[in-house]
């Protein structure tokens, strides 16, 4: 599994594994224990993790949640010291621990507790898509 095999569905918790594409959507499974099925349709907002970035200052603009996640997990490896409970000031200072150029002004509070929990999904459910394949292009 990669990136471009796990999405989010606006207004719904969690993350989800694409199963495949329909005549009018697409077959989701949850990345948790439950497996529960769901079936999204043209009416809802399916976005793909590896589409997704990050707003940062540099020159680029943006930064992609696949690298994003790669470097969480490359300095911390599972315990960021964060939640869903922690204040703005631990949220934001942990980004800037991994994301030094990101976009204050642009990315959200809520946008950072969304990052900690997908990764946290990740790590449990998919922790191959954390991993740096370098060295396998490589050989």
């Amino acid at each position: 599994m990669n990136f471009k095999d796990i999405a989010t569905v606006a207004g719904k918790p969690g993350l989800y594994r694409v199963l495949k594409p329909t005549r009018t959507g697409v077959i989701l499974e949850s990345l948790d224990e439950k497996k529960a099925k769901l079936v999204a349709g043209m009416s809802m907002r399916v976005s793909i993790l590896s589409d997704i970035s990050i707003y940062t200052m540099t020159e680029e603009g943006a930064e992609p949640l696949e690298s994003v996640m790669k470097k969480i997990e490359a300095e911390f490896q599972g315990d960021t010291g964060v939640d869903s409970t922690s204040s703005d000031a631990e949220l934001r200072a942990f980004l800037k621990s991994v994301l030094p150029d990101f976009d204050e002004a642009r990315v959200y509070t809520s946008d950072i507790k969304k990052l900690n929990s997908w990764y946290q999904l990740i790590r449990i459910y998919a922790p191959e898509v954390l991993q740096d394949n370098t060295e396998e292009k490589e050989a």
